[in-house]
């Protein structure tokens, strides 16, 4: 709904900058932006999820997360002003400003410890999945020359190296964030593979006759098994704005991902792969498997950063302000590569940033397993993130009294909302380790 430029001014000269910036976002930018951050990776593995629960209750668990995220995100618009969600007059610039004002800086603290972690965990996902992509093209066109029936394995540590060592050099670049082509190409890259993997699974369901699957799911040895399986500008108001795009993103994108599940499972049933553009339930053309997959790639090598930014920020500023006097810290050096610009470098931004891409790439080595990682991921901070602190703010702003109707429709939303979300946590983490242990 905003941009704004980093800058080198005092915190008050910044919030009146802030304050005069000229605001000309609409719903239709906002649905942009939701589309863009919400459509990646993850919904090559729809179809997978799909496979687990059926053609009942697959479709219904999509529809049920989608309405909850659409609760969620009408909780959490009335936040972007306080004290009042009308006219402010104070606008939080992010979630965890949102909860300190609302909440206290004892929530604060503990909301950022999530939002941290999620996005430290994001950094290790897209590790995974640009080695899984980037091997996938080199199978692909081996199974393209040597037959389909080909003993065509090949690892994927040395494709998270050079991840790694990619994410290495362009952490160092100081306010990555600000190159707003990054999120252009990202949208494209996104759209590209989804696009390709949804029109690969419609011709796989023509060219077979027949749909497959089942009302049950795949099958499996055990009901144990089964079970860990299942895993802007204003007027009109920001809210409304908020929320109206909300209702068009969330509605587009459920839309989108009910046909890319329902359409992939259709396609393979019991024998969905885990994404379906790099575990091989698509041949050919292999040419365009492996511009999908390096759609993917690049995608990836954007979104990396757009993740590991913040994190970096809220470090290093948190470190600058412990130590203010320390000229290590506070010093920038120029450092000119042939055929490349000049560029600063920072010791604390060069220590910090190495040792997390380093961690990131290490834990990803140790756990390259797409599908259960992402699982955890969202085990951890889908309720404190999606549920509790958008229901706890709303009844601070609203003043909503204990025991009304509306107190205990919302806290009986966020305590079922609690063991389900344990559920899948341990589930994939059951799935984690045993995917680990083979």
């Amino acid at each position: 709904m905003e941009e704004a430029h980093s800058s080198n001014q005092t915190p008050l000269l910044n919030k009146k900058h802030h304050n005069h910036l000229h605001r000309t976002g609409n719903v239709w930018t906002a649905v942009a932006h939701i589309i863009t951050g919400v459509i990646g990776a993850g919904v090559l593995s729809l179809a997978w999820s799909m496979a687990q629960l059926g053609w009942i209750a697959g479709p219904l668990a999509m529809v049920l997360f989608a309405s909850v995220t659409l609760i969620s995100t009408y909780l959490l618009c009335n936040c972007y002003k306080t004290p009042d969600p009308e006219v402010g007059p104070v606008r939080n610039q992010s979630y965890i400003d949102a909860v300190n004002m609302n909440l206290g800086k004892t929530n604060a603290r503990v909301c950022g410890l999530f939002v941290q972690v999620g996005l430290y965990g994001m950094g290790i996902a897209y590790t995974i999945t640009s080695a899984i992509s980037l091997r996938a093209i080199q199978k692909s066109n081996c199974y393209h020359n040597e037959g389909h029936n080909a003993e065509c394995y090949f690892g994927d540590a040395q494709y998270m190296l050079a991840f790694g060592v990619v994410q290495l050099i362009l952490s160092q670049i100081n306010n990555f964030q600000n190159i707003q082509w990054l999120s252009v190409v990202a949208a494209i890259m996104s759209f590209a593979y989804s696009i390709i993997g949804l029109g690969l699974g419609i011709a796989k369901v023509v060219g077979n006759g027949y749909i497959k699957g089942s009302i049950r799911g795949i099958s499996t040895s055990t009901t144990g098994e089964k079970v860990w399986l299942d895993t802007l500008k204003s007027p009109p108001s920001e809210k409304d704005t908020m929320k109206t795009a909300s209702i068009i993103s969330i509605s587009a994108t459920t839309f989108f991902y009910l046909c890319c599940g329902a359409l992939g499972y259709a396609a393979f049933g019991d024998k969905t792969p885990g994404n379906l553009l790099t575990g091989f339930g698509f041949y050919e053309p292999y040419w365009l498997i492996d511009f999908a997959n390096m759609c993917i790639v690049l995608h990836l090598v954007g979104g990396y950063q757009v993740y590991s930014q913040p994190l970096f920020a809220n470090v290093e500023k948190w470190v600058s302000v412990k130590f203010p006097d320390s000229g290590i810290i506070h010093k920038d050096f120029k450092l000119k590569l042939p055929l490349l610009p000049a560029f600063k470098l920072n010791v604390l931004r060069l220590c910090f940033r190495t040792i997390f891409v380093a961690s990131t790439t290490t834990i990803a080595m140790l756990f390259p397993y797409f599908n259960q990682v992402l699982g955890v991921l969202g085990g951890i901070y889908f309720w404190p993130l999606s549920i509790y602190f958008p229901v706890q703010m709303y009844f601070k702003q609203r003043n909503v009294e204990a025991w009304s109707l509306k107190w205990v429709m919302l806290q009986s939303f966020s305590i079922v909302c609690l063991p389900l979300t344990l559920f899948a946590l341990v589930g994939s983490i059951e799935g984690l380790i045993t995917a680990r242990l083979k």
